[in-house]
């Protein structure tokens, strides 16, 4: 049985590119980049890539660079989109709970939920992590991004997707926060590239700063910064707060 996840994405990709939530690319680019510190040798691993944004924009700069993902809805128009533009990128079906790729990318990056952290269990999220530095060489980089167990203890979440949900976007309905297990369940509601509607009963695992330390921690990264992530404007002066539905993470090997 799949789960809402690989439902949500299997024909979701035009109207995937209209959500609210993808229109930072280019400030974030920006930011990997600077992170980079413009090194155009560098290998990039895009894990979760979707529709290949973060991976485009980053070969039009001029990186190499891999996306994975699990959706061949998403990977199909990442191939098209990177086609319209005469760029070659290695865009690959992966599971990053099972991805055998060792020491071999010099950066991972994995934003706006990309894979993590949707699965079902913490084991199955923690594999993710594990896999990511299994990719990475020695004194490889990882950026991702994960939601902030902080924001939902002051604030619904219902209320904050609901002010940040355009016409036509996905939206969501009968939020629930478990305290005991930090999953946020709610049922999403939208309609499909077909105009099919559709309603997915969907939970992610929000994650406390201290907890995603103690994760990379155990992997052995060396340094680990976190803090707010904000649309399209990462940057290392932005202080996490509670104010923060999601948080950015840089973990050095």
């Amino acid at each position: 049985m799949k789960q809402w996840y690989e439902l949500l994405f299997e024909n979701y990709s035009g109207k995937y590119e209209n959500e609210c939530f993808v229109k930072g690319t280019v400030g974030e680019c920006d930011f990997i980049e600077k992170e980079a510190n413009y090194n155009k040798s560098l290998k990039i691993l895009d894990i979760g890539c979707g529709t290949g944004r973060h991976s485009i924009e980053l070969k039009k700069r001029g990186y190499s660079v891999t996306g994975i993902d699990l959706s061949d809805s998403m990977l199909k128009r990442a191939k098209e989109k990177a086609e319209e533009q005469n760029l070659k990128i290695d865009f690959l079906k992966r599971d990053a709970r099972n991805l055998d790729i060792k020491n071999e990318f010099d950066l991972a990056i994995m934003l706006c939920e990309g894979s993590f952290p949707l699965m079902e269990t913490d084991e199955m999220n923690f594999k993710i992590l594990q896999n990511a530095c299994n990719a990475l060489k020695e004194k490889g980089r990882f950026i991702f991004t994960t939601l902030n167990a902080l924001f939902p203890l002051f604030h619904s979440v219902k209320d904050f997707l609901s002010s940040k949900t355009e016409e036509g976007n996905a939206s969501y309905k009968v939020n629930s926060f478990d305290l005991m297990t930090f999953r946020e369940h709610n049922t999403t509601v939208f309609e499909d590239d077909f105009g099919n509607k559709k309603e997915l009963e969907c939970n992610e695992r929000y994650y406390t700063p201290s907890e995603i330390s103690w994760l990379l921690k155990s992997l052995n990264f060396k340094k680990i910064d976190i803090y707010g992530a904000k649309l399209g404007q990462f940057s290392r002066e932005d202080k996490l707060s509670t104010e923060d539905f999601e948080m950015l993470v840089i973990a050095d090997k």
